[in-house]
């Protein structure tokens, strides 16, 4: 059998590679059946980076991975995988968090696959719910705001461009005000001053 081509993922993994020198074998969760063979994530894999403080997720299924299948040679896919820094804190069970946000980034990513809603840079996704997006539902962080990715840059691929949207969480305070216009999503992060998801920070509003 011809071995398939991974032109896409492998750009990916190159512009991960020269922000993370050395690790060449991040973590790495595998969808065990695949979106197009009728499996229920959307995305074929995601990667977990050591950042030092904090673990960097990035998605891999947004874009055309393999051959070019799109008719839009501008863009490869949807154009843009997903991103996210979580801190590194005293979780009490620390892969389950990691676990927790990989479902989250596949729960967006159906959206995208099956509305067609695409998650651009300096947006917010206002989720409604109350609760901490946290294992255990206890901190403050309910939604999220996106940036560019503050590391990783965007790539031109045989596939066409790839951009890299981080997605900062954000508390129900943070939230409401950007969905009631009382701040914008990049005074916001100014506000923040980082793009590290924390789940144990207070509101900065």
């Amino acid at each position: 059998m011809e071995e398939e081509k991974s032109s896409g993922w492998d750009a990916i993994d190159k512009e991960c590679e020269r922000v993370y020198p050395g690790q060449t074998n991040p973590k790495h969760y595998a969808t065990l059946i695949k979106w197009r063979l009728g499996g229920k994530d959307p995305l074929d894999g995601i990667s977990v980076y050591d950042g030092g403080d904090y673990w960097h997720f990035v998605t891999y299924g947004l874009t055309e991975l393999y051959e070019k299948e799109t008719e839009d040679p501008e863009f490869s896919g949807y154009g843009m995988e997903f991103t996210l820094k979580l801190k590194k804190d005293a979780y009490e069970d620390e892969e389950r968090e990691i676990m927790g946000i990989c479902g989250i980034l596949q729960q967006i990513a159906r959206i995208t696959f099956t509305n067609g809603e695409l998650f651009l840079p300096w947006e917010y996704l206002y989720t409604g719910q109350t609760k901490g997006m946290d294992s255990q539902e206890k901190s403050n962080i309910t939604g999220f705001i996106t940036i560019p990715d503050t590391s990783l840059q965007p790539m031109n691929t045989e596939n066409g461009k790839v951009e890299f949207v981080e997605f900062i969480g954000v508390t129900q305070a943070e939230i409401a005000a950007v969905h009631q216009k009382e701040i914008g999503v990049k005074e916001l992060y100014q506000k923040l001053g980082s793009d590290v998801t924390s789940y144990s920070r207070k509101s900065v509003l």
